[in-house]
């Protein structure tokens, strides 16, 4: 492997010159240093296809302590971050206007190329990620990525992990609330073979009463080529395990009394959670101008959590078990040809099939809920499949050295049954071949300003193993929810070694579903509209400076729906979507042995309800600060203060299901001022 520094440099400059000395523009932004394989492919890098990429090198991820690996995410632009912080269930990463409730999961996740959602479309999986093991983190915001279909209604995020290179870095990390934390990562790499090795634990009491977590991850990566480097294939495995306590949210009252508290009727509430990830992979240069890339996968989710809502003692709605077993298996197949100067070809296929099941059991009123107890019902014991067949092609057509045009043609099928606790059997929705067209242009105004232009279609389909997704007794039939989105946007140089970026976008949806499949929950939200305006820049300003910063402002509102009770929506903000969102970070190189770094991160209130009638809630504005101190050339300290205004804030939502007996906004409140002292040893 070779390593190009490239502080907040555009990411194309490591692209392959001889492949790319005949294309310019692109609107990517980089954080960091990304290290990039020196092995020539054909395969098209996604900085020079698509538009409004943002990348976060390793180097800015892997000294950052985090409970979960999506809260990495955070430094980067126009990221929303859910922190439900109940356990597992720990919260998660969005943009574009999409919320982090589970309702409406708009963002695709992958690990190393690996579709990496639930069936529902959560991103539990990212938890197998440790820091230590992040080569980059890629982002892509927008409807114009034709190479995912499910999922992808507001663009993807991928979690691209150390492959080859010699090394042994570790890490091992003390802090507050008891937090131990140790990661070990190993690489090797000797003529055609390189392995790679992540072994992290975690362990840790919690900033709240009864929220001790203990997890650990295990991952290998084993990759073979040829000697002359046209051929490669490998395996990637990892392991997932994680107990841990849910300390339950907390009214009004009870948040006022002690942030600290967790109430008598969730001491029985737990998580224990299991994952596993396989998969294959192979790359082969068939010639200069023709690559091709396959990927096969297994991903499994087993998951049980026991969770009291209220202390309302009316019926046994509130303290629920719920189990979930989901096994996906999948390939993904890419060609991609450069025809010449002016046209390159690139499509492929995808597969995947889902065999899961969902069991749901409901207990009787006591303080705290006795897990041990016989259920007084299962509402759910059920068994479902889902079957996906998709595929893309684009072209990239550069008529001249500054202009660059990408049409392209998505298409997906679904199909799957279920088989219900009453023994029913049904059908998935049958939404017919779901076309996706997409259009992107760029063009090089200058050497240092680019603009771009970008419309695309994406969809959402149910998720779940019930009704509405299957066509159950008396279900009525639901259409794909088409979202259709464009951008209009510019990056420019504003001075030497700076980069920025302006874009105004906007995304409107059909038939939108509001659709939690833990709860059997869909709720039609009809049309609606996000748009918006990012605006960000990086610079490294001299030897010792290098600053960042960015600003989104956004909006999701409902265009025509109705409540229950025939009042329109209309004009409604989506809950749970902040009005903008705020990044500013700065590191300071005092000398060879000294850093010191600063970021912080804010984000608008939001509306806890779909009527807008609640009151607004959520937001914060933190800082985080950092110092490092370079022992010996291998040996380095850090010391790492969060929140350390000591903010009061936390994560809000509204109650309103029928059991809770009184709606309320609930509260999970978020850590006060904590501090962590690591040891890293690179060898």
């Amino acid at each position: 492997m070779k390593t190009a520094s490239a502080s907040f440099v555009v990411f194309t400059a490591f692209a392959v010159p001889d492949l790319y000395a005949a294309q310019s523009g692109n609107s990517t932004l980089t954080l960091g240093e990304v290290r990039i394989s020196k092995q020539a492919s054909a395969a098209l890098r996604t900085e020079n296809v698509l538009t409004s990429v943002d990348v976060m090198g390793g180097d800015q991820v892997e000294d950052k302590n985090v409970m979960n690996s999506w809260q990495l995410l955070g430094q980067m632009p126009g990221i929303q971050l859910t922190e439900t912080g109940q356990g597992a269930e720990s919260g998660k990463a969005t943009f574009r206007a999409f919320n982090g409730e589970g309702y409406i999961n708009g963002i695709k996740v992958l690990i190393d190329g690996i579709p990496s959602n639930v069936n529902s479309g959560n991103q539990r999986f990212i938890d197998m990620v440790s820091p230590l093991d992040i080569d980059y983190i890629e982002v892509v915001r927008g409807t114009n990525d034709p190479r995912y279909g499910l999922h992808n209604i507001g663009g993807n995020i991928n979690y691209a992990t150390r492959q080859g290179g010699n090394y042994t870095d570790s890490r091992l990390t003390y802090g507050s609330f008891d937090t131990r934390e140790m990661q070990l990562a190993i690489g090797r790499e000797e003529g055609n073979f390189a392995q790679n090795y992540m072994l992290a634990k975690q362990d840790s009491d919690g900033f709240r009463d009864n929220s001790n977590s203990n997890k650990y991850s295990l991952g290998g990566k084993w990759f073979l080529s040829d000697d002359a480097q046209t051929f490669r294939i490998g395996m990637i495995a990892r392991l997932y395990h994680h107990q841990a306590e849910e300390s339950g949210f907390l009214t009004r009252e009870e948040l006022r009394a002690s942030r600290t508290q967790s109430p008598d009727k969730n001491a029985n509430d737990s998580d224990d959670r299991d994952m596993k990830q396989l998969s294959l992979h192979m790359d082969w240069q068939l010639n200069d101008d023709l690559n091709l890339s396959n990927k096969l996968y297994y991903n499994s989710y087993n998951d049980d959590r026991t969770i009291t809502f209220t202390s309302n003692p009316i019926g046994d709605a509130p303290r629920q078990r719920r189990f979930w077993d989901e096994q996906q298996t999948g390939s993904l197949s890419n060609l991609t040809w450069r025809a010449n100067d002016l046209l390159t070809l690139d499509g492929g296929i995808n597969f995947e099939e889902q065999d899961n099941a969902y069991r749901r059991q409901r207990y009787p009123y006591s303080v705290p809920t006795d897990f041990d107890a016989p259920p007084t019902r299962v509402q759910n014991d059920d068994r479902y499949t889902l079957r996906n067949v998709g595929g893309y092609v684009q072209a990239i057509i550069q008529p001249t050295e500054s202009l660059k045009i990408i049409p392209a043609m998505r298409v997906d099928k679904f199909d799957g049954n279920t088989t219900l606790l009453n023994g029913e059997k049904a059908s998935l929705q049958d939404y017919g071949w779901i076309q996706q067209p997409k259009l992107s242009v760029v063009y090089s105004i200058t050497e240092d300003i680019d603009v771009y232009a970008n419309w695309g279609r994406t969809f959402q389909i149910l998720t779940g193993s019930t009704g509405p997704a299957y066509m159950t007794t008396g279900q009525a039939k639901y259409d794909p929810s088409i979202n259709t989105g464009k951008e209009l946007g510019v990056k420019f140089r504003p001075f030497e070694n700076a980069e920025a970026r302006f874009a105004v976008w906007q995304q409107d949806a059909t038939d939108e579903v509001a659709n939690m499949p833990s709860t059997g929950t869909t709720v039609g939200l009809g049309e609606t509209r996000r748009r918006g305006v990012d605006m960000q820049i990086s610079a490294q300003l001299n030897d010792q400076w290098t600053v960042w910063a960015s600003h989104a402002i956004q909006e999701a509102k409902v265009v025509k729906a109705f409540t229950t009770t025939g009042e329109s929506l209309a004009g409604k903000e989506v809950m749970s979507t902040p009005r903008y969102i705020s990044n500013l970070g700065a590191n300071y190189q005092f000398n060879d042995d000294w850093r010191f770094g600063a970021q912080a991160r804010a984000q608008g209130d939001y509306y806890i309800d779909s009527e807008n009638q609640q009151g607004k809630y959520g937001g914060f504005a933190v800082l985080d600060a950092n110092v490092r101190y370079q022992l010996s050339h291998a040996t380095s300290i850090d010391l790492q203060l969060k929140n350390l205004t000591d903010r009061e804030y936390e994560y809000v939502w509204y109650d309103d299901f029928f059991w809770s007996g009184d709606d309320q906004a609930m509260f999970s409140p978020a850590p006060r001022r904590s501090a962590y002292v690591s040891l890293n040893m690179k060898m």
